[in-house]
């Protein structure tokens, strides 16, 4: 059986083969390259006639870990958990701690009473009900033809 080394498409110069190889294990090393992992939650925004809904996916939280702010027209969500076991009696070589912490910011439309919003936690979604004003309904009304 032969082995056959696959470029993955990645075109290699034929000058000093054995030098590029080098570097490429060095610096195709996963430690150097992975890449930041998002930690903000996936969000889903809704419209309907009366109100916005916001759905954000934050399960192993509690309700205790939200902070829900309104300033002029900027929502921001934000939450921050730490988590630390205390164990006595015992030595670590090593020991990691859990930290969890994310903010989302939205821009309200004029058309929100920001006076009139709630919010719930359950089963690790966030739902956020932001009401229209009055004025911002839609509401039904027949046009006379002339």
């Amino acid at each position: 059986m032969t082995l056959v080394k696959f470029n993955n498409g990645h075109r290699k110069p034929v000058a000093a083969p054995r030098f590029i190889d080098v570097f490429d294990s060095i610096f195709n090393d996963q430690f150097l390259n992975a890449a930041p992992q998002s930690k903000v939650p996936a969000v889903n925004v809704a419209e309907n006639e009366t109100a916005f809904d916001i759905e954000l996916a934050v399960p192993g939280l509690k309700k205790e870990d939200f902070k829900i702010n309104v300033e002029k027209d900027l929502l921001t969500i934000s939450a921050e958990v730490k988590q630390e076991e205390a164990t006595e009696g015992k030595k670590y070589t090593k020991k990691e701690f859990g930290y969890q912490s994310f903010s989302r910011s939205f821009t309200l439309p004029e058309t929100v009473d920001q006076n009139n919003i709630e919010a719930s936690y359950t089963d690790g979604i966030l739902k956020l009900t932001i009401a229209k004003k009055e004025e911002a309904k839609i509401q039904p009304r027949e046009i006379a033809v002339k």
